[in-house]
């Protein structure tokens, strides 16, 4: 299996490299692991779904219809 750094997925995915890191520690990228201060990442992972979006959507609409 082949493995990427959290700069070269950051550049796949169109996000920053710190916001990579944080998606690898909460386990949000499958087959992630840690190896020494860098990660390596599947090179077949694919972007995780950004809940930031949902939530800003609730409380944005003040929680109606949720």
């Amino acid at each position: 299996m082949e493995f990427i750094t959290a700069k070269e997925a950051a550049e796949k995915w169109g996000i920053t490299p710190r916001r990579v890191q944080v998606l690898c520690a909460e386990g949000r990228i499958p087959g992630a692991w840690r190896l020494g201060n860098a990660w390596a990442i599947p090179v077949n992972s694919e972007k995780p779904r950004d809940e930031r979006i949902l939530l800003k959507n609730i409380i944005d609409k003040g929680g109606e219809n949720v």
